[in-house]
């Protein structure tokens, strides 16, 4: 009897199951369609940023060897790299564009490494990367106000790179003849148990040309 009992129940699952697949099958094929089809554009997507990414690291390559030799037409291809690369490759190759146009046309570098610097789509590392490069550029004949505006903001303890800020604030104050200046950088440097040995060795150079200069 049970056994009976059991077949009943059995047919009636199947013809439940039977009545729903007759009702929604075309749903459910649809659904499976779509997944099929997300994963193979995703997997498409994948396939060509890893493509482009290849090609544009390759190009990097060769403009940066092409930079040994010819400024000009790497400056030429990094700008072309910028310009239709994957975003990685885009800011690496404005920065080396920017870098390159500084080497010919120092004002234009440091317009090329103000306007990185603004960008607040490449984020803030970045951006203080581009901001120090203007300060380098220009700590050897800008105003002190010049060179604190760009690299000031970037003192600040624990900063990534309030030690090269430091260091820029500090030639910016002996350049400018302001002494007290000096002592403020320099004393920040020493005191950054943090700071790294060669800008230890360049802030005591710092000063010593700087109690030369006071004299």
């Amino acid at each position: 009897m049970a056994d009976i009992f059991d077949e009943v129940e059995e047919d009636l699952r199947r013809a439940r199951f039977e009545k729903f697949w007759q009702k929604y099958w075309p749903v459910m094929a649809a659904l499976a369609a779509v997944v099929i089809l997300v994963i193979g554009g995703w997997r498409f997507y994948e396939w060509r940023q890893e493509q482009q990414s290849a090609a544009a690291g390759a190009r990097f390559e060769a403009a940066m060897r092409l930079s040994r030799t010819n400024g000009a037409e790497a400056e030429a291809q990094f700008a072309t790299i910028a310009a239709d690369a994957p975003s990685g490759y885009r800011i690496l190759a404005r920065l080396r564009q920017a870098t390159e146009l500084a080497s010919r046309d120092k004002p234009a570098g440091v317009a090329a490494f103000d306007a990185i610097a603004a960008d607040s789509g490449i984020g803030s590392v970045l951006q203080d990367v581009a901001r120090i490069r203007a300060g380098y550029l220009l700590v050897d004949t800008a105003s002190q106000a010049d060179v604190a505006r760009r690299v000031e903001p970037l003192t600040a303890a624990g900063l990534p790179f309030r030690h090269s800020a430091r260091e820029l604030m500090a030639l910016a104050a002996m350049r400018a003849g302001d002494k007290a200046g000096v002592d403020k950088w320099l004393q920040a440097i020493q005191a950054d148990q943090e700071t790294p040995q060669g800008v230890r060795g360049r802030a005591e150079l710092i000063a010593a040309v700087s109690a030369g200069l006071a004299k």
